[in-house]
């Protein structure tokens, strides 16, 4: 699908104000060198990200144009105004950080001096946006702060990839990890669970995969995400049998494998979790053991239930 029909099968954006984030909270996260700390998360409102994959659901909450210099600034004053202390950032803005078009050059320097309280800025971008616009943010950072870019590899399978509308290559995320590693600017990965044209059967073997595609190529650590219905396309593919969501098993035994490789720290996204309950009884302890897993990096004993649902 191009971006012509991506577009026309979208639901309404929803109204946003472009001086508010449209959300933003506080959560725990494991931290690189073993213990748990607070992170601020900021989802930032700015303009839709010109890359339209056809699985992402994130331009519901974005404007049509740029937002004014100034705008990115005050939200996140706003947002920290308004939070609990921490010891993280994480600015996330529904696409680039570095795309002109979405964060104002002009507002570089500013933004950096609202965060400069925490240790660790993290911040999203894709691949082919990798430039020397990172460098200049790092460099407007303390130094004792490390900036943290998230790329979407989505998938190592490359003719799936191909097909997600991402217009980019395995390669191109290796390049872009490796741009980022020698400057000194750490990077996390996000990885699709059963992405769209995936066989199910195939869903955790190429999840596994794309973990360790991520790690060979230099990636700090992994975030594993359920593919979504929800954003107009996605419905057309699951009614087409062409998009299977992917089950809590699923994410069960991914997170399970990426943990036995202890090659970095493997996450899932636990967002609409509920989502994928097919059991009420051991729905919710099974959310509760993968949160448990995310914190610790251990793996945990299995929830035991007399459901089917364990073999899906």
């Amino acid at each position: 699908m191009n971006d012509r029909e991506i577009i026309a099968a979208r639901p309404p954006k929803n109204a946003v104000d472009p001086r508010v984030p449209y959300a933003f909270l506080v959560e725990p996260e494991r931290t690189a060198a073993g213990g748990v700390v607070d992170i601020a998360t900021i989802f930032l409102t700015n303009r839709e990200c010109p890359f339209r994959c056809l699985f992402c659901d994130l331009w519901k909450n974005t404007t049509d144009s740029r937002v004014p210099v100034g705008a990115i600034p005050e939200q996140i004053e706003y947002a920290l105004a308004r939070l609990p202390s921490a010891r993280q950032i994480k600015l996330y803005n529904s696409g680039n950080f570095f795309d002109v078009q979405a964060i104002p050059r002009e507002d570089y320097a500013a933004i950096a001096r609202r965060v400069s309280g925490f240790e660790r800025v993290i911040v999203e971008n894709h691949p082919k946006l990798c430039n020397a616009s990172c460098l200049e943010f790092r460099d407007l950072l303390g130094a004792t702060q490390q900036l943290e870019i998230a790329l979407g590899l989505e998938t190592a399978h490359p003719e799936i990839l191909s097909r997600l509308n991402k217009q980019m290559t395995v390669d191109d995320y290796r390049q872009a990890v490796h741009f980022l590693r020698s400057a000194d600017i750490a990077v996390r990965t996000f990885i699709l669970l059963q992405p769209p044209f995936m066989p199910t059967a195939e869903s955790v073997q190429w999840a596994v995969r794309s973990l360790e595609t991520a790690f060979d190529a230099g990636a700090d650590c992994c975030t594993v995400i359920p593919t979504r219905s929800g954003n107009g396309t996605m419905q057309q593919l699951e009614q087409n049998g062409l998009f299977t969501p992917p089950t809590l098993l699923a994410l069960e035994q991914v997170l399970e494998a990426g943990l036995r490789q202890e090659r970095g720290r493997v996450f899932v996204d636990l967002w609409d979790i509920e989502k994928l309950f097919a059991c009420p009884q051991c729905g919710p302890r099974r959310a509760e053991r993968l949160k448990t897993m995310n914190l610790s990096q251990r793996i945990l004993p299995a929830v035991s239930c007399e459901c089917e649902d364990h073999d899906d």
